[in-house]
C-alpha cells in the first residue's frame, strides 16, 4: 500500500500519525507542499515531488498547514479521481465560516446566529440586528487569529475601518456571529466517519478558548447528545475527520460553533485516554479498502 503525507512541516500531529501508519505496517512517504508543482492541464499520471505519480497513490492524507495549498492540491487530486482526505468539498466547506454556516442551517444544525456584509454601513447594521456584544471573525483563518468581540458601535466602526484598508477582498467579508455567553469553556468534538471518538473541554479565562491560545484541555464526556450535535455537523459539510467547536449556552444547548477538517490533536489524547491517531489512520486505512 503506498501512503502519501502532505505537509508543510512536520508539527507533532504529523509524527503522531507517521507513527501510528508504521504500527499499521505502513510507510507513509513524506510530500512537502512547498515542492508541489501541478500540471492542471494533465491529470493523476503526473509525478508527486516524490518521484511517483499522484494516481498511483492508494491515499493521500492532507496536513498542509496552508488552508490555499491545501485546497487547491485536494482540488486537482478529486478532478483526477485519487483517493484523498479529507476530500476538497469537506475541506472547501469547513475553510470558509460563510459555507460552513450555510451547511449546518440547511441540515438544521443548531448554531449561534450568523450574519454576512460587504460594506461598512451594512456591517454595523448586521451587528447591530443580532445585538451587542457580538463578534467579527474572518471568513477564513484559524487559531483564534484576528476574532474581536464588539462591545460596542465605537469599537465595531474602529475595527470596521482597519479591515477596510487591507488589501485582501477577505478582509471586506464582514462575517458576524451572536457571542455566546459560554461558562468560561467550550468543547472540541473529534468525528472519524460516523462516530465521535473523544472530546476535550477548552477552559480559558479569556473568551477565546482555542489551545493555540493558551485553552487547558481535559476531558469532556462524550454524550449522546454531544454525539448526535457532532455527527450531524459533521456529515452537513460532508464527513470525513473533522473537529467541531461546540458552545454551551445556558438556554439553547449545544451550539456548534466552527468545523475543522485538518485538525490538531497533540493536546487532547492524553486527557481523553483515545489514541487520536490510531483512530484517523484506522479510519484512512479503511478507505482504501473501499476503494478497492
Amino acid at each position: 500500500m503506498r501512503v502519501g503525507i502532505i505537509i508543510s512541516h512536520v508539527r507533532p500531529e504529523e509524527k503522531l500519525l507517521i507513527s501510528a501508519f508504521q504500527a499499521q505496517g505502513v510507510e507513509p512517504e513524506i510530500i512537502s507542499d512547498r515542492e508541489i508543482n501541478l500540471d492542471i492541464t494533465a491529470g493523476a499520471e503526473q509525478l508527486a515531488p516524490t518521484g511517483v505519480a499522484w494516481g498511483d497513490y492508494d491515499l493521500i492524507m492532507e496536513r498542509s498547514v496552508s488552508t490555499s495549498r491545501g485546497l487547491y492540491t485536494l482540488m486537482a487530486l478529486g478532478s483526477w479521481g485519487v483517493n484523498a482526505l479529507n476530500r476538497y468539498e469537506t475541506a472547501a466547506t469547513c475553510a470558509d465560516k460563510f459555507r460552513t454556516t450555510l451547511a449546518l442551517a440547511q441540515a438544521n444544525v443548531p448554531q449561534p446566529g450568523a450574519r454576512t456584509a460587504f460594506d461598512p454601513d451594512s456591517a454595523l447594521q448586521a451587528i447591530a440586528d443580532l445585538g451587542y456584544p457580538a463578534v467579527l471573525k474572518p471568513v477564513t483563518g484559524s487559531w483564534g487569529r484576528l476574532l474581536a468581540r464588539v462591545n460596542d458601535p465605537e469599537t465595531a466602526e474602529a475595527i470596521i475601518e482597519h479591515r477596510q484598508t487591507l488589501g485582501d477582498y477577505h478582509h471586506h467579508i464582514y462575517y458576524v456571529q451572536e457571542y455566546v455567553q459560554k461558562p468560561g469553556r467550550d468543547i472540541r468534538a473529534f468525528v472519524i466517519g460516523d462516530r465521535t471518538i473523544c472530546a476535550i473541554y477548552r477552559d480559558s479565562a479569556h473568551w477565546i478558548t482555542n489551545t493555540a491560545r493558551g485553552g487547558k484541555a481535559s476531558n469532556c464526556p462524550v454524550t449522546p447528545e454531544l454525539n448526535d450535535i457532532s455527527v450531524r455537523a459533521a456529515q452537513a459539510v460532508g464527513g470525513g475527520i473533522v473537529a467541531i467547536d461546540v458552545l454551551e449556552d445556558p438556554e439553547r444547548g449545544f451550539l456548534v460553533n466552527e468545523v475543522n477538517h485538518t485538525m490538531e490533536f497533540r493536546n487532547s489524547s492524553a486527557p481523553t485516554g483515545v489514541d487520536i491517531a490510531a483512530e484517523v489512520v484506522r479510519y484512512a486505512l479503511s478507505t482504501v479498502a473501499v476503494q478497492a
